[in-house]
């Protein structure tokens, strides 16, 4: 409130000092009789206060209404010693007096609308700054919320790695350390994903980090992966966090199913958009389904998850063989309401 109060009075031309603001309506009331005087002869009888309205106006638009007051009250004198018959006297001689009141009219309501106009300024900008401030706040503490929950979540994945070293049943270590890793996944992905504004995520840069972390988290140094992404396309952040984790599913499906026997390979992952669609494909050239897979008879709580993820978003989950290796595949459509938007044409 006090910086607003200060910024307005420094934008006025008197910087808030009365005594500036009171020579300066006694130095245009002069200005305005000295115009007065050289114009007397144009003017017809008559009208006394024609240069000193713009006098007033001025004084209480540039210094206030203070000011505004103290050049009415010098030109209402001025004008009429000077140009109000009988000529160099303050007498008031058969209609002065209805002149000097419709002048203090217009003059006063002058000044009250001024006044009123600027009070009404300075409260849009108080209101203006207090909004920018809660603005502000509300942003700072949506950060520090969006950062305890990704600590938060990657503290319990690794409470659960934690704990699976005193688990002896290798199913239960098994859940436990592909929980735990889910949990972190997440966690990392929150702190990527959400802002304040809810902007739309712009998929090559933030798939390409994420790419990158789930395969350094494979421990396969020889193999290799390849990452192709349309340019322009973007998602919602609550549709770019079940697509992430889908795709991590599908990289971690293909380390650890696709390349159970052998460290070395290639595992690609491209987005596309096809008219009203988006498509994520992660395929690999590992050693393929075993014939009697199903996918929705699968058990894994990975892909159990990916399939719950996937109809979440409205989209279609689909993890086939192909000639060399599988491919997880993800259709999502734009009439779902997933959101995709694509600043790209459509791919042909």
């Amino acid at each position: 409130m006090k910086a607003v109060v200060s910024a307005s009075a420094r934008r006025r031309l008197d910087g808030g000092n009365t005594f500036v603001a009171c020579g300066a309506a006694l130095l245009l009331t002069a200005v305005a009789a000295a115009v007065r005087l050289l114009l007397d002869d144009i003017f017809p009888p008559g009208f006394p206060f024609v240069t000193f309205f713009p006098a007033v106006i001025l004084s209480s638009f540039l210094f206030g209404s203070r000011a505004g007051i103290v050049a009415a009250l010098a030109c209402g004198l001025t004008a009429w010693y000077l140009f109000i018959p009988p000529l160099m006297s303050f007498r008031l001689v058969g209609g002065t007096w209805l002149a000097l009141v419709f002048y203090a009219a217009v003059a006063g309501l002058d000044i009250a609308l001024i006044h009123w106009l600027q009070r009404a300024n300075r409260h849009l900008e108080q209101e203006r700054e207090r909004s920018r401030a809660l603005a502000e706040r509300s942003d700072l503490l949506f950060r520090e919320l969006q950062h305890r929950v990704a600590n938060n979540l990657q503290m319990v994945g690794a409470v659960l790695h934690h704990h699976r070293r005193s688990v002896d049943d290798p199913a239960a270590r098994a859940a436990l350390n592909e929980a735990g890793t889910k949990l972190q996944l997440i966690g990392r992905i929150q702190r990527q994903l959400y802002d304040s504004a809810g902007e739309p995520v712009a998929l090559d840069t933030f798939l390409a980090d994420l790419v990158e972390d789930v395969m350094a988290a494979g421990s396969k140094p020889g193999l290799r992966h390849t990452l192709r992404i349309e340019p322009g396309l973007t998602l919602s952040p609550d549709t770019a966090i079940p697509l992430a984790l889908i795709l991590a599913e599908g990289i971690a499906n293909a380390i650890e199913h696709g390349f159970a026997e052998r460290d070395h390979g290639c595992i690609a992952v491209t987005v596309t958009r096809h008219h009203d669609s988006l498509a994520l494909v992660v395929a690999d050239d590992g050693d393929g389904l075993s014939p009697e897979f199903d996918l929705d008879a699968a058990t894994s709580l990975g892909l159990r998850v990916a399939r719950t993820l996937a109809r979440q978003i409205g989209g279609t989950l689909t993890l086939c063989d192909q000639p060399r290796g599988t491919a997880l595949r993800l259709v999502i459509p734009s009439a779902s309401g997933a959101g995709a938007v694509s600043s790209a044409s459509p791919a042909a």
